[in-house]
């Protein structure tokens, strides 16, 4: 019997790595981040990727590592923001197994990245109206999934939210 992967999608500073993690090793899985995973292939951060190839060349890196993790069982995965708004991603990432988005409010967003560097999405004059404006764009791909808000919530209760859905 084959062992369904749970992949967590959502916004940048939900906690997709930190619960990943911590389901991971709850559940003796492996974990793997998709952004991780394109650094080391590629050799570059994901900020030089963009700068020199494009978000084009970006979202082909994440196409290849979304078929490929598919094609696995028995994996926890974090997503890229963007990620599983792309179709053909999310079709092949959700037929693989569980997929759960995690959310939280813009304000808790700012607070959980704010002194992130690797965030060039928010470098803006104002990051909490981008972070409101790119969450609004963004809704109707993140409702296409089961939703686990992690306002107010330590990553070990996320994590035991996700345990007990997929029937821990």
């Amino acid at each position: 019997m084959s062992t369904p992967n749970i992949i967590l999608t959502g916004f940048m500073g939900t906690g997709k790595t930190t619960v990943g993690k911590l389901l991971a090793r709850r559940l003796q899985r492996p974990f793997t981040d998709t952004d991780a995973l394109i650094v080391e292939r590629d050799g570059r951060s994901i900020a030089d990727i963009f700068a020199q190839d494009g978000e084009a060349a970006f979202r082909t890196w994440e196409r290849t590592i979304a078929l490929e993790l598919a094609q696995q069982q028995g994996l926890i995965i974090a997503t890229g923001g963007r990620l599983m708004l792309d179709d053909v991603n999310a079709e092949a990432l959700a037929a693989s197994g569980h997929v759960f988005c995690l959310t939280a409010v813009p304000d808790t967003i700012l607070a959980r990245v704010k002194d992130d560097e690797k965030r060039p999405l928010l470098n803006v004059p104002n990051p909490a109206e981008q972070i409101a404006q790119l969450l609004a764009m963004r809704r109707e791909g993140y409702g296409s999934f089961p939703q686990i808000s992690t306002d107010g919530k330590t990553a070990v209760q996320v994590a035991d939210e996700i345990f007990l859905a997929v029937g821990g």
